[in-house]
């Protein structure tokens, strides 16, 4: 029995690049696929054999890094945990908005990530120095899973390129900087108080800017309940009289 034919695929990836006088475009590729191919691989397979110039970006093909996130027919998504099988014989690639474009697919989500954790100040703050050979207190295992999940997140972007708020208010801390702050509010090392935590985010910049339209919530790669996060931290506020 001969093997199936493979299905011809055609890409429309929007190409651009910083400094460069040509208007941003989309240009087609095409190539078979393979079985179980990804987004990942179409990439590369676009790259080696058709134009080695295609940036996008990549390190660990896993869905754990958040470098690939792109628009996705124009939801964002990651490109190495998306099957070209799930998607249509045409399809169109795009780099995520809010962020600044590098080249083609590939854009800067590190310096927004990095600016809106030093804002937030997305560490463990103690008012004394740390023993590093004492033992930790013992933490109870439902409070460790609450806030392993939320340390799940990966950064990858995608859920600001989804958010509405995001795309017009550009001080806007989003679901991941929200995410983070309920993360540190939980977790029993950090000693700030909880009007420390909601001083950071209880404005129209954080938690009260939020439009409640949750497409953080659904495009988010890592199903992190980024609507429960938020909802969490208005629910604080409001018990604490602090809107």
């Amino acid at each position: 029995m001969s093997a199936p034919t493979p299905r011809r695929l055609t890409i429309h990836i929007l190409r651009s690049a910083p400094g460069d006088d040509a208007t941003p475009h989309f240009e087609a590729f095409r190539i078979d696929e393979s079985e179980g191919m990804t987004l990942f691989i179409a990439l590369n397979e676009i790259r080696a054999n058709l134009d080695p110039s295609l940036q996008f970006d990549f390190v660990c093909r896993a869905g754990i890094c958040g470098s690939c996130g792109m628009l996705i027919n124009g939801r964002p998504g990651l490109a190495c945990s998306t099957l070209t099988h799930d998607l249509g014989t045409e399809f169109t690639l795009a780099p995520l908005p809010v962020f600044a474009v590098i080249g083609d697919l590939s854009v800067d989500t590190g310096r927004w990530m990095r600016a809106m954790s030093e804002r937030l100040e997305t560490w463990i703050h103690a008012t004394t120095d740390a023993d590093l050979d004492a033992v930790e207190p013992r933490m109870e295992p439902a409070l460790a899973e609450a806030i392993y999940e939320a340390d799940r997140c990966i950064e990858c972007g995608c859920c600001i390129a989804a958010c509405g708020t995001a795309q017009m208010r550009p001080d806007f801390v989003g679901a991941v900087g929200l995410n983070k702050i309920a993360r540190f509010r939980l977790d029993p090392r950090d000693e700030r108080e909880d009007a420390d935590h909601y001083a950071l985010v209880g404005n129209d910049d954080g938690v009260f800017g939020c439009m409640t339209l949750l497409g953080c919530h659904d495009v988010c790669p890592k199903g992190l309940s980024l609507r429960s996060q938020i909802a969490y931290l208005r629910r604080g506020m409001a018990a604490q009289g602090l809107r």
